[in-house]
């Protein structure tokens, strides 16, 4: 029964992560359930997985490149603002949002893009493209440049080298929204859309998912609890996201497209703005 199409599971995902940025930034208050969270959780596969679907069908990857680079940079010099000149603004808990998903993407458009030159027998570009975001960008940082402006005492390289890293040049092992795991997830995805058989990509990305997050509780030394599971260390509920995947007819369907580019940074800011209100109230 496969009656869902590009855009319905947008809209989907779209309402599910408004529930989990509810409770994200509302938790404070008490009221706000957590099964928000919960269902939030299969929200951000849903928009990877169309992310995926539209990197290989559009006709101009540099345009669609761009209007997802473009907007992550602008989210992550807000969140860098947050964390130095803009301190006026956060919650009055110290509490601002750390929405950095489309950083994410960015790093991984970068990667797919490179494995499609390597494809294409392009191996200075595609190597480049893999290499360069996944290792060599995060190691310079971190154990290059990072150490280095420590050591010199420059406060004014290390704002600048934060800010680039936050914003136009993101290091994906540093980003909190989605980071190093939607990256690879997403690598999975499109390494399988090769497949004849198009929901193989579906349960290799489900198989990815658990050994991810149940890894990290045993890494981290996390209970295998229910409180635990269900309270704690939820991630692992994006699982849930084969359902609707497995529905989608393979159609990109009718909707709005610029939406979605709108509404993701509006709304974070928007519920941010009524959070920062409420908390001032109560």
């Amino acid at each position: 029964m496969k009656k869902l199409t590009g855009f319905n599971l947008k809209y989907l995902a779209l309402v599910l992560m408004v529930m989990d940025h509810i409770h994200y930034m509302f938790e404070f208050t008490g009221y706000v359930p957590i099964w928000f969270s919960w269902l939030g959780r299969i929200a951000a596969p849903l928009f990877l997985f169309c992310l995926i679907e539209g990197f290989i069908h559009t006709h101009d990857r540099k345009k669609y490149f761009k209007k997802i680079y473009f907007i992550g940079a602008f989210m992550g010099l807000v969140q860098f603002g947050f964390y130095n000149v803009l301190r006026g603004l956060v919650r009055g808990d110290g509490f601002f949002p750390q929405n950095a998903m489309l950083s994410s993407f960015t790093v991984l458009l970068i990667v797919l893009q490179g494995i499609d030159w390597c494809r294409e027998k392009q191996w200075v570009k595609g190597l480049a493209g893999i290499l360069v975001p996944l290792v060599i960008w995060p190691v310079l940082v971190m154990d290059v440049l990072m150490p280095a402006l420590i050591s010199a005492g420059s406060d004014l390289g290390l704002f600048i080298l934060n800010g680039i890293m936050m914003s136009f040049l993101p290091v994906h092992n540093q980003i909190m929204d989605g980071g190093t795991a939607t990256v690879l997830a997403g690598i999975v995805l499109y390494a399988f859309s090769f497949c004849k058989n198009k929901d193989i990509r579906i349960f290799a990305w489900g198989v990815f998912s658990l050994i991810w997050n149940f890894g990290l509780i045993f890494l981290f030394g996390g209970t295998f609890t229910g409180e635990f599971l269900f309270f704690n260390a939820y991630e692992w509920m994006e699982i849930f996201a084969i359902i609707p995947m497995i529905c989608y007819n393979g159609e990109r369907g009718k909707g709005n497209g610029k939406l979605f580019y709108v509404f993701y940074p509006a709304h974070v800011y928007v519920l941010f703005a009524l959070s920062v209100l409420v908390y001032n109230l109560i």
